[in-house]
């Protein structure tokens, strides 16, 4: 697609990449509103958590069909009605004049961004040719990496100095921009197969992916008693462990798990995962440790941890030379151990530590976070024949979203476990919650070094020997 109009190189990433900063803004950019929202809508802060969760669980829910959508009816027609969904339920968010409205707009809200997000990358996969398709994916994954970091503090600056309303109404003129780009330069690019939907399917996967990402928030936002937690962690596994076996005879599964059976897919997705797992719960940890643990402000440490962005952006212009001069095998073994180091000596910062040098610190576990953040995904569709990008976004849109999650709630879970009193969290519970953290990038190594030197070969250009 890219080939018919240079502009579009430009053009259909900088489309996708707005709808995903959207839709990752949309489940943090909230947290910092809770109060206000609540006073405003006559309801409790603790009530209102569920207008976050409905969000989150709506977006988990529908992810899997997002490819079967695509193929069926084509990916720019689900792609503009995603976003016409966004946009109209955020304006409804933002007239909200009820607790029973606002959660029920997040919902139809969190349908758009099941949607957008699967369908974007889908779009973006689709339009480049392999050789061209890491710089496509930087764009793409830009949002993924600061969207949790910006979130908070944006949301923190409407809040106070605008409305909590426009947290929502801020998302309008994007939509309408992405709806009108993707009319304008988008084309429809054909599925070589149609399949029926598969309905029994659907309901395992969703079900079961539900209930994981339910007790998972519940961990951090606690709202059901522990032994539900585990109950439905408990439960929701056994829905996906019975899709499993249900996959294997089905036709047309709605989640397709033999893609584990191509290298690049599952080194991206899984040892990839079992990394963004540990990395997810820096956004989480650093700003508490900043604020509970060294006494800044919400503002004074959004100022410090935003710079994580930069160091993402910067890694822009890095990261096709390494791919090339390393292969992606190295390149992710080599972000890992820096991932890991880095994420350790968060525990060497304390309260005396002198706000430039947090600032460098933090800016350089960026450009470490969002080489393997860029890495892994684009590593994941690299090899991928066309006709199993649509359900190769679905099945990597759930384990990505299921990482966000589990990075979350095993960093709330570990310092739970190191202040088992309740009492105020002090720097070392933030420090010894890091150095456990960054144990889990190590261990995803043994993955990556299953890949071999043609992996990802089309899209790295890396040559082995020299």
């Amino acid at each position: 697609m890219t080939q018919r109009d240079p502009r579009l190189r430009v053009l259909i990433p900088v489309l996708v990449a707005m709808a995903f900063l959207m839709e990752q803004l949309d489940s943090t950019i909230i947290v910092t509103a809770i109060p206000d929202m609540a006073r405003s809508l006559d309801t409790s802060p603790v009530r209102l958590n569920t207008a976050v969760t409905a969000y989150v669980l709506t977006v988990a829910a529908f992810i899997p069909v997002s490819g079967w959508f695509a193929d069926r009816f084509g990916a720019r027609r689900v792609f503009v009605a995603a976003l016409a969904i966004f946009s109209i339920a955020s304006a409804l968010c933002g007239l909200a004049e009820s607790y029973g409205m606002l959660v029920a707009m997040r919902i139809l809200q969190g349908l758009g961004g099941a949607m957008m997000t699967p369908v974007g990358r889908l779009i973006l996969l689709r339009s480049f040719p392999r050789r061209e398709l890491v710089t496509a994916m930087l764009y793409m994954t830009l949002p993924a990496v600061i969207g949790p970091v910006i979130g908070p503090l944006l949301g923190g600056f409407l809040t106070s100095y605008l409305s909590w309303r426009w947290i929502f109404y801020a998302n309008i003129p994007f939509g309408l921009a992405g709806i009108v780009l993707a009319l304008r330069y988008l084309k429809d690019v054909p599925s070589e197969t149609r399949s029926r939907f598969d309905f029994r399917g659907f309901l395992m996967v969703a079900s079961g992916v539900v209930m994981l990402q339910f007790a998972l928030e519940n961990v951090s936002h606690p709202v059901v008693p522990a032994p539900v937690t585990l109950a439905l962690l408990v439960v929701g596994a056994l829905l996906l462990l019975a899709f499993a076996r249900y996959a294997r005879a089905a036709p047309a599964p709605v989640v397709d798990l033999t893609l584990f059976r191509e290298r690049s897919f599952m080194v991206g997705t899984l040892p990839g995962g079992l990394c963004r797992i540990a990395i997810n719960g820096v956004p989480f940890l650093l700003p508490l440790m900043l604020q509970l643990g060294f006494g800044m402000s919400a503002i004074a440490s959004g100022s410090l941890t935003f710079v994580v962005s930069i160091g993402a952006v910067l890694s822009r212009w890095t990261m096709s030379y390494l791919l090339r001069r390393f292969g992606f095998a190295r390149l992710l073994v080599g972000s890992a151990v820096a991932s890991s180091v880095l994420m350790a000596g968060f525990a060497l910062v304390s309260p005396s530590t002198p706000a430039w040098a947090i600032l460098l610190y933090i800016f350089v576990f960026g450009l470490a976070r969002a080489t393997q953040f860029m890495g892994s995904n684009t590593l994941a569709y690299a090899d991928l024949h066309d006709s199993k990008l649509s359900r190769a976004t679905s099945l990597g849109g759930i384990l990505q979203q299921l990482s966000v999650s589990l990075g979350v709630s095993l960093s709330a879970v570990l310092l739970t476990l190191l202040n088992p009193d309740g009492g105020p969290l002090t720097p070392a519970d933030f420090h010894h919650a890091f150095l456990t953290l960054s144990v889990l990038p190590i261990l995803a190594i043994p993955g990556f070094l299953l890949l071999r030197d043609e992996d990802g070969r089309q899209v790295s250009g890396y040559r082995a020997g020299k």
